[in-house]
């Protein structure tokens, strides 16, 4: 059992507004990495609307030295880390506070509020790190004008940054100087910044449709700035892009992006002073790969886009969080699908985001931390900074997005910000201005239930069954959804899902779509059904032959389609459905079948020693397969995507109970027949895409890149069973020659996977090249961690590498490239010795007691336990229960393992 404590859990019904208001903010910061002395000076105000109260401010690890009311002493005492002040004038007139603090930013571990990284002060206060720098009302619905002076030894610290726009600077005396900064715009504390050490910058100046003069600046190390051309080319876009599709200016004199190795997350969006991890700035084509430049743009972009969504109209209280992050993903995916131009290239971006989701998400949504869009409650907010927050919640607003169409949500998106700017409101706000500016739509219509979609966890099933009747010419398909309970919901009401879809002849032609009693002239060949029943039926009329359905086109709601689909009918949806997203699917669905249809049939001889026929997959898909590597129709990006099969993670998630070995088993069996069976056609598809010319980041490029890449992995593994050294000798050729980090990468991960004599001397050759730069050392630690298990290799190879001169835990990059790849790597972490799980637990604790907020992610691992078959589930439950046995576990970890063991 748990120990129990201090933490409570804050519930969404018990929102109510603060008791006080702040209006200004005055920071001056006199910067010490051992001791920063913060004065904040705010006027304050009571909230005529609220009963009068004392004023609480929030506080974490701050030395309290002053606290003066209108220029005078005054009362005041602490209420754990609150500063209680109960004697503040009455009345509705403001209250000038001065507040004298100090902390000491090195010993910050935990990187949250302000803390050094090299030698450079930085600053990460989303959610709650405001409090860790001053005593405030650390909640988001408090928005505030701030003025911010920083002062700092100027030949430690030449460049002082802020959010907002520079008014002032000069010297000081005793070598120091200071630099003034004021931000035009209120916002909460938690998108408040500051940055102060050694920094270089790319500049760039740009001008707006309206014809505003901007200074875009990417800062960066010394030594880093040739790395920075893509992220501020893709900043430049975003600019541009805002504008163009949504008619959102850059509202600032400037707009920052300052780069850090330690950080928690990948960026933040502080206004107009984006802090971001070096993993999503520094790209060259030495040293990054193109998922690497891809991530770049759609992480720039993303952060951007908060500018409007979240950082203008923010939210009310972190229930709300969606509204920004859900809001803002679905921005940066249309972003990244625009930038991507052809269809077949925007095709792949939305298969790649359906792909985060169903492997992430959905397990998620069916696990101990599921939770809706717009949670319930929470004990610590930074645990629900979570994949159904973002991409669940950007699937949401892409439904409501197909609801009303692209401009109609153009046109609500219009109203959102007429009514909101400057405010902090609800998920509830959104949507109610999407369906207001399209008063007619399916959004409007069913407003109250679409709001389901916010308020209830879990992911929807929806059965489709069809029948065609032949001498009436019509086709009824049967629509019905259920959601399974998850903790805390154990009934759920249906959803509004729209479902986009077509129907296809035998042969691949589209039918024209007219539902019974409509007119001819409304016939298409693709519509949008919208399902708002637990069961529904549609029935189409001058069908002349029995139809393949072609159902959830392009993803159009986050739903398991249950349709039970033959093998030709897949067949017939991969060869000729219009509709990419279906063809990738189709492909999808054939491997996962014959996987699950392997995995289930009774044990033999030859399966119970955990080998399996190479003969999983029929040789019909094989044969359909092979077509798609010779289809000259097709581009390679897409190729990649439908000759990779479904995941080992996919695979087990569709089980009852899971045996991670015999899945690992029969997925390198399925791998090592398409390897065998494809020879030729691999050796032509390396021989078509292995030189791609001078590098560039396009998709095109990428595309052949990466499908010459599976190309080479293929024909090692097949030459590591047959003993040919050609292939092993190729990519090891590769790994040397290679004039770009994609394809470097992939040349040695193909050798690691057939675990080639080779891949020790590359893995060394790597180092030797690369032991200079941070984020390509984390590829480094992340190839080893993430192999492919051969013998109970994985683990060994890990635990030498955690005494590894280059390995820094408090790193949170370092820690993720080789703990989290290796704890993420199904067949070497789920060991029947239990060795993986001790690793785990060993790890979370260690991580628990120098940044609670990696350790939490770490946590989040063995949310499947229960699904385990035994003796893993034993051993699982044990090493959890080991973790929570531990005393003093901080409240991130504690609640994810409570969620946990929960039964």
């Amino acid at each position: 059992m748990l120990r129990e404590g201090q933490a409570t859990a804050v519930y969404r019904a018990d929102y109510q507004a603060p008791a006080w208001w702040i209006d200004t903010v005055e920071l001056t910061f006199d910067l010490d990495p051992a001791k920063t002395r913060v004065l904040n000076r705010m006027r304050v105000r009571r909230n005529p609307d609220v009963p009068a109260q004392a004023l609480r401010l929030d506080g974490d690890e701050l030395n309290l030295a002053r606290v003066m009311v209108n220029g005078g002493g005054t009362s005041f005492k602490m209420d754990g880390d609150q500063l209680v002040l109960e004697n503040l004038p009455e009345g509705n007139e403001p209250v000038e506070l001065e507040i004298f603090t100090t902390c000491a930013p090195a010993k910050n571990t935990k990187l949250m509020g302000l803390y050094v990284s090299e030698d450079t002060f930085f600053t990460q206060c989303e959610a709650e790190g405001f409090r860790r720098i001053t005593y405030f009302l650390d909640r988001p619905d408090v928005m505030a004008m701030y003025t911010v002076t920083l002062r700092a030894n100027k030949a430690l610290y030449p460049v002082l940054l802020s959010n907002g726009n520079l008014v002032d600077s000069g010297a000081l005396e005793d070598g120091r100087h200071f630099a003034k900064w004021v931000d035009p715009h209120k916002k909460p504390s938690y998108l408040f910044a500051l940055v102060a050490g050694r920094l270089v910058a790319r500049e760039q100046k740009i001008k707006s449709r309206a014809g505003r003069e901007h200074l875009l600046q990417v800062y960066v190390r010394p030594g880093d700035l040739e790395k920075t051309e893509h992220a501020m080319n893709s900043l430049m876009h975003s600019v541009a892009w805002d504008e163009a599709r949504f008619g959102l200016s850059l509202d600032l004199d400037r707009f920052m992006i300052v780069a850090t190795s330690d950080f928690n997350m990948g960026a933040m969006e502080n206004k107009g002073l984006n802090i971001f991890n070096t993993k999503y700035v520094l790209a060259s084509q030495a040293t990054a790969t193109d998922t690497d430049f891809f991530n770049i743009e759609s992480v720039v972009g993303h952060e951007y886009f908060h500018n409007w969504t979240g950082n203008r109209i923010t939210c009310r209280d972190w229930f709300q969080l969606s509204l920004k992050e859900g809001l803002t993903v679905f921005r940066d995916q249309e972003f990244s699908m625009d930038m991507a131009g052809s269809a077949s290239a925007r095709a792949v971006k939305r298969i790649d985001d359906v792909r985060v989701l169903r492997t992430v998400q959905f397990p998620e949504d069916s696990g101990p931390m599921a939770h809706p869009v717009r949670p319930d409650s929470y004990i610590e907010i930074n645990n629900f900074y979570t994949v159904t927050i973002y991409e669940k919640g950007a699937e949401v607003v892409r439904m409501q997005h197909n609801l009303v169409g692209r401009e109609g949500f153009a046109k609500g998106m219009k109203l959102y910000f007429e009514r909101h700017d400057g405010q902090a409101v609800t998920c509830d706000d959104f949507s109610q201005a999407m369906a207001d500016a399209n008063p007619g739509s399916p959004l409007a219509q069913h407003l109250a239930q679409f709001r389901r979609w916010y308020s209830q966890a879990g992911t929807p099933v929806l059965k489709a069954t069809g029948q065609y009747d032949a001498a009436a010419q019509t086709y009824t398909l049967t629509l019905s959804q259920s959601c399974a309970p998850t903790p805390g919901q154990s009934e759920k009401l249906p959803f509004v899902i729209p479902m986009q879809m077509g129907l296809l002849t035998a042969d691949g032609q589209e039918i024209a779509l007219q539902l019974q009693g409509e007119d001819g002239a409304q016939a298409a060949k693709s519509r949008l059904l919208v399902v708002t029943e637990a069961e529904q039926q549609f029935i189409f009329t001058h069908v002349t032959e029995a139809p393949v359905p072609s159902l959830l086109r392009s993803f159009s709601a986050p739903v398991v389609l249950d349709c039970e689909f033959s093998d030709a009918e897949l067949l017939t949806l991969l060869a000729h459905d219009s509709d990419p997203f279906n063809q990738w699917e189709a492909s999808q669905r054939l491997g996962l079948r014959h996987a699950l249809k392997t995995i289930a049939a009774d044990a033999d001889a030859e399966s119970a020693s955990g080998q399996f026929s190479t003969h999983v997959l029929p040789e019909s898909f094989v044969q359909a397969l092979r077509g798609v590597l010779q289809n000259t129709q097709l581009d390679a990006a897409f190729k990649d995507l439908v000759l990779t099969l479904p995941s080992e993670s996919y695979i087990a998630e569709q089980l009852a109970e899971v045996d991670p070995q015999r899945v690992h088993a029969v997925r390198e069996a399925m791998q090592l027949q398409l390897a065998t069976a494809l020879q030729a056609d691999w050796e032509a598809a390396w021989e078509a895409h292995r030189d791609t010319g001078a590098y560039q980041p396009d998709h095109v490029s990428a595309g052949r890149r990466a499908l010459a890449g599976r190309a080479l992995s293929m024909l090692c593994l097949h030459a590591a069973q047959t003993g040919d050294e050609v292939w092993p000798g190729k990519a090891y050729q590769r790994c040397k020659d290679a004039g770009n980090m994609t394809d470097r990468t992939a040349a040695l991960s193909a050798l690691l996977y057939c675990a080639s004599p080779l891949a020790e001397q590359a893995l060394q050759r790597f180092h030797a090249l690369f032991k200079q730069d941070a984020l390509v050392l984390d590829k480094w630690f992340a190839l080893q961690g993430g192999a492919c298990d051969r013998g109970g290799n994985v683990l060994p190879a890990v635990k030498a590498l955690l005494k590894h001169a280059d390995f820094q835990i408090k790193n949170p990059n370092r820690a993720r490239s080789l703990i989290f790849s290796y704890c993420s790597n199904p067949g070497a972490f789920h060991r029947a010795d239990a060795a993986g799980y001790v690793f785990w637990a060993d790890r979370v604790v260690e991580l628990d007691s120098i940044n609670p907020q990696v350790a939490a992610r770490l946590a989040r691992v063995m949310d499947r336990w229960k699904k385990l078959a035994e003796p893993y589930r034993s051993a699982a439950r044990a090493a959890i229960e080991r973790v929570a046995a531990k005393p003093n576990l901080s409240n991130d970890v504690r609640e994810v393992i409570s969620r946990t063991l929960a039964d």
